[in-house]
């Protein structure tokens, strides 16, 4: 009999050796041969998305990675005073005294070097961030300090200027003289660490917990607005002809196809005072000319402009769902005795609770984070905690706060979306 005329079976049984390994033509274990095989095609497909994941690693590992890092960084103290640092090591914050006349000689020396190097100002902004006045301090001390060539340096930086001599400056110093600080973190949750501990900063201080409450709070109530209009569109779209369906699909998508800031500044246009809105409720007789609503650079335009701007993304999965679903369950509903609420209810709405859910991510999420729209026609009352991020990162400079509230900010979308995950369940959001 040939070898083209045997079974799989009696080729395998023809190449196993004496010692009962089964082998390929050319000796080797068949086992070995398969393994290598298989770890080749693992090779390929890792290969295949190396630059997906290469991109991911770009775009979105390494910058929330910088983030965090960012958040609790405090290297420049040290790298511009180590002397100081070194000496502050032994002075006693609480003895009620400022430092000794090494830790101002130190301080002169670092200085001279700081002021040489350009870096003298940075030190300065970082503790301004703590306490107003020690970016001009620095910056006046730079340049008296070229002129300090022998002691007592203490008098000296005292006679510059006054703040020297205060124990609040050292403690300052001393407080944030490590190279790692929770201060960024304690600031974005309007607290601060003081010599007598841990405190909540002043009433009238107190913003980021507040901007934390109204961004969820304002992000939840433009979902539910979202929901509420996009679900009747949706429902709609889904019982449609198709040709209808189809238009109707191009008017929801039309919004897609304007500059967020045209659509943003349009708004401003029709909420304002003298706009389009308020006009056409005074003509029909609904408002007096007099008292005219207020609907723009509040909460109340952000909510009905971010609505409108996110409603595309509530609409496509919720249609997406609902296309899936058979109408004859609804109809098997009715022949059974049900009316067309009930129906609807019990039978209809259940199934698409997946698409709910996916629209209600999409939109929760891309709310939280939106900060051009807000700052447009939000105001002072309507802005998010993400307008004072670019703040921080545009205006002020504070890379550390904007980390540490970008962080914060992180952490509740996570928190909310495991919170999501054990109500509703990951498993049942479904995009179509």
């Amino acid at each position: 009999m040939s070898s083209e005329t045997l079974s799989v079976e009696e080729q395998l049984a023809a190449s196993q050796t004496d010692d009962g390994i089964v082998r390929a033509a050319d000796g080797t274990p068949l086992k070995a041969r398969l393994a290598k095989a298989l770890r080749r095609e693992k090779l390929r497909a890792f290969l295949m998305i190396a630059p997906l994941l290469l991109f991911i690693v770009a775009s979105f590992l390494l910058p929330i990675g910088d983030m965090l890092f960012r958040s609790v960084e405090n290297q420049i103290v040290q790298n511009t005073l180590p002397g100081v640092v070194q000496e502050l090591e032994r002075w006693d914050s609480e003895s009620g005294e400022i430092p000794d006349e090494a830790t101002f000689e130190a301080l002169a020396v670092d200085l001279k070097a700081a002021v040489a190097a350009r870096v003298h100002t940075r030190v300065g902004g970082r503790l301004n961030y703590e306490k107003s006045g020690f970016s001009g301090l620095f910056r006046k001390t730079g340049r008296a300090v070229k002129k300090m060539e022998e002691g007592p340096f203490a008098e000296q930086f005292i006679e510059t200027d006054e703040d020297w001599g205060k124990l609040e400056t050292w403690q300052v110093i001393n407080q944030f003289k490590s190279p790692y600080t929770a201060g960024y973190f304690l600031n974005a949750v309007d607290a601060e660490n003081t010599p007598q501990g841990l405190q909540m900063k002043p009433e009238n201080e107190r913003i980021y917990i507040m901007l934390f409450w109204r961004t969820m709070w304002m992000s939840g109530a433009i979902t539910l607005m979202c929901l509420l209009l996009g679900y009747p569109v949706a429902y709609l779209m889904a019982h449609l002809r198709a040709r209808d369906a189809n238009m109707l699909m191009i008017l929801v998508l039309l919004p897609f196809w304007t500059s967020l800031l045209v659509r943003t500044s349009a708004w401003k246009v029709l909420l304002q005072g003298q706009g389009v809105i308020n006009d056409f409720l005074v003509w029909i007789g609904l408002v007096d000319d007099a008292s005219r609503l207020v609907l723009i650079n509040n909460q109340t335009g952000t909510i009905i402009a971010m609505t409108h701007i996110l409603l595309p993304f509530m609409i496509l999965p919720l249609y997406s769902v609902m296309k899936t679903i058979s109408p004859t369950y609804v109809r098997a509903a009715k022949s059974m005795g049900a009316n067309d609420w009930t129906a609807f209810w019990k039978v209809y709405f259940p199934q698409s609770i997946p698409g709910i859910g996916a629209g209600a991510i999409l939109v929760f999420i891309l709310a939280i984070g939106y900060y051009i729209t807000p700052a447009l026609v939000g105001g002072t009352s309507g802005i998010f905690i993400s307008n004072r991020i670019a703040y921080h990162i545009s205006t002020s400079l504070n890379w550390g706060l904007a980390a540490a509230l970008g962080a914060i900010l992180l952490v509740l979308v996570l928190l909310l979306f495991y919170v999501y995950d054990k109500i509703v369940g990951i498993d049942n959001v479904k995009l179509g």
